[in-house]
């Protein structure tokens, strides 16, 4: 038994034809716009260039913060055994005499 085509419906081929003219179409019109584009007449003060170059710094300023931070947390960390080791030496050595007493 064979299925009835609906006339409304256009075959897979010719759809894909289609759509594909339509990809085409869309690509070089936008394409096209973008070559005849107008100059837009239009000013840009200086606070728009001092806002986005303390935007920048700001950006540029956690990125190294942020990068020292991770550097520095090996060093904090001896640092602090370091001198967990020093305060608990002495406590130890006094308590060592005490017993001996």
């Amino acid at each position: 038994m064979k299925p009835q085509m609906n006339s409304s419906i256009m075959p897979a081929s010719k759809a894909n034809k289609s759509q594909t003219f339509l990809t085409i179409g869309t690509v070089t019109l936008a394409g096209a716009m973008m070559l005849i584009a107008f100059p837009a007449h239009a000013y840009v003060g200086p606070g728009a260039g001092l806002s986005l170059l303390s935007a920048l710094w700001a950006v540029l300023a956690a990125i190294v913060v942020a990068v020292g931070f991770v550097l520095m947390w090996p060093l904090r960390k001896m640092m602090r055994k370091r001198k967990a080791n020093r305060a608990a030496k002495p406590a130890t050595a006094n308590a060592s005499e005490h017993q001996n007493s």
